[in-house]
């Protein structure tokens, strides 16, 4: 999976957990939360459909290795290729 692809992915599932937003305008190193404005619940809830979506699991723990995009794409694409070896 590529970076682009995870990328798009997540402004797929950051669009419909929060519609008023513009998720493509996120910039690397921007805090996904601050930036759109979404609150802990719909943060949640994002985590949770992403791993869904892309057979990851993230541990509490991990969220603010997530919190920027850039951080965010980083931590799935580690997941991804560990979970192939």
């Amino acid at each position: 999976m590529t970076e682009t692809e995870i990328k798009q992915i997540i402004f797929q599932l950051l669009k419909q957990i929060a519609p008023d937003t513009e998720p493509e305008q996120l910039q690397a190193e921007d805090n996904i939360r601050q930036k759109l404005d979404i609150d802990s619940f719909d943060s949640l809830r994002f985590i949770v459909e992403l791993d869904e979506k892309l057979g990851v699991e993230t541990p509490e723990q991990d969220y603010g290795k997530i919190a920027t995009l850039k951080g965010l794409v980083n931590y799935i694409m580690v997941k991804k290729n560990s979970s192939f070896s």
